[in-house]
């Protein structure tokens, strides 16, 4: 998908037929659909299409009132074309099959050997196209005693072991604000999906990519889960607190909350001196960060004891002037319409016709490159809006291709 200003994306001439829904699949088509990528949803008519639409309110307002908008289809759908298509009919399974006929990636979050009965399976696809790309994202995977259960963010969190790692250190496991299993799933599928790509394009050759929510979401336990593999013991949930590294946590001030991240023996020092606690700088339980995570408790009572008595404004001034790492605790609205979000561009205004302003405003992409600029060429489309343009779609897509052959 070409920007409106004639530059080519870094994924232009890339065609990728979207077979998936909710939150995983589709954070990892638009961020190839960003990236220049031209990528067809294919979403069912009998449902009314991704289940996200209905996920709400919050709704875009549109001249008609009935929109299929939700905020949170918003997040994860911009640069896509929306085709109506039922795979379970032999006219929508032909549409599938036209659109793999031409293109380079297809992704798909139906339950493991779900689209196999529609001969929509990779091993069917990869005989029509045998340099497919072919993704299938999943609960727990193809293979596994738990293949065939279902997997939704909230599931994921719960079996990969995050949520016992989140929350109070007294209260029940807790997910995460977001869903980041999903969120971080796609992430991982656009990844793979790419290095295929680039294999493919060198050698002809597809392949399919098999990956699991609940894979993902493990494979970002990180420290926490080497901590385990390292030492055999179970991490416990320590609220803000960060498990190897002390103080580094959440601290009540008079008026709020702020953030104190020390990271080594200097800032810790750095810190005692920004607050004349000389008696913490030469306390012996604190003098290095494996004493001071032995010592936990005492050092965080008296690191609050000294910062409730000032509001968050002075204790954050305090520890900027002394170069110690620090920050706010911000709202959305305070994030969003930061001096700082405002400069990186992090909200976008996108035009939309189905929008009864003209446009609609979604987080932006946080990739900055020099020379191939993210695109935000079409806003999250309506159910279907696309399904009687599909051959045009595709001849574009063809052309360009041929274009692009020429120039090669």
């Amino acid at each position: 998908m070409a920007h409106s200003n004639g530059t080519a994306g870094a994924l232009d001439g890339v065609l990728v037929l979207d077979l998936t829904r909710i939150l995983a699949g589709p954070t990892a088509t638009q961020m190839l659909g960003d990236l220049g990528a031209t990528v067809i949803k294919i979403e069912n008519p009998a449902t009314g299409g991704d289940d996200t639409r209905t996920w709400g309110p919050p709704y875009v307002d549109t001249p008609t009132g009935d929109s299929d908008l939700s905020a949170y289809f918003l997040a994860a759908n911009r640069n896509k074309y929306s085709v109506a298509a039922d795979l379970s009919t032999q006219d929508g399974q032909a549409t599938v099959r036209k659109i793999a006929a031409q293109a380079q990636i297809v992704i798909e979050n139906y339950k493991p050997g779900g689209l196999a009965k529609y001969g929509l399976d990779y091993a069917a696809l990869s005989a029509l196209n045998p340099a497919l790309v072919y993704c299938s994202i999943s609960g727990f995977g193809q293979t596994g005693p738990n293949s065939h259960r279902p997997g939704y963010d909230l599931m994921a969190q719960g079996f990969g072991g995050i949520m016992s790692l989140t929350g109070d250190p007294t209260g029940s496991p807790m997910k995460v604000g977001v869903g980041i299993a999903d969120v971080m799933c796609g992430m991982n599928a656009t990844i793979g999906m790419l290095a295929a790509l680039r294999h493919a394009e060198a050698t002809g050759e597809g392949q399919h990519i098999d990956l699991a929510l609940v894979d993902s979401q493990m494979a970002w336990l990180i420290n926490e889960g080497t901590n385990y593999l390292a030492s055999g013991q179970n991490p416990q949930r320590r609220g803000n607190g960060h498990p190897n590294i002390v103080p580094y946590d959440v601290f009540a001030t008079c008026d709020g909350h702020i953030i104190l991240a020390v990271g080594n023996d200097r800032q810790f020092q750095a810190l005692c001196a920004a607050f004349g606690r000389d008696d913490l700088a030469q306390d012996a339980r604190f003098q290095t960060n494996p004493l001071r995570i032995e010592h936990r408790m005492p050092l965080t009572a008296a690191i609050t004891e000294t910062f409730s008595a000032r509001t968050a404004a002075e204790v954050l001034e305090v520890l900027q002037t002394a170069g110690v790492p620090c920050g706010p605790i911000h709202t959305v609205e305070q994030a969003l319409t930061s001096d700082q979000a405002k400069a990186r561009d992090t909200v976008v205004s996108v035009a939309s016709p189905d929008a009864t302003h003209g446009q609609v405003e979604l987080l932006g992409n946080p990739i900055k490159f020099s020379k191939t600029p993210v695109t935000y060429a079409k806003a999250p489309p309506r159910f279907g809006a696309d399904t009687d343009d599909l051959d045009d779609i595709l001849a574009a897509h063809a052309a360009g291709q041929s274009s692009q052959k020429v120039q090669d």
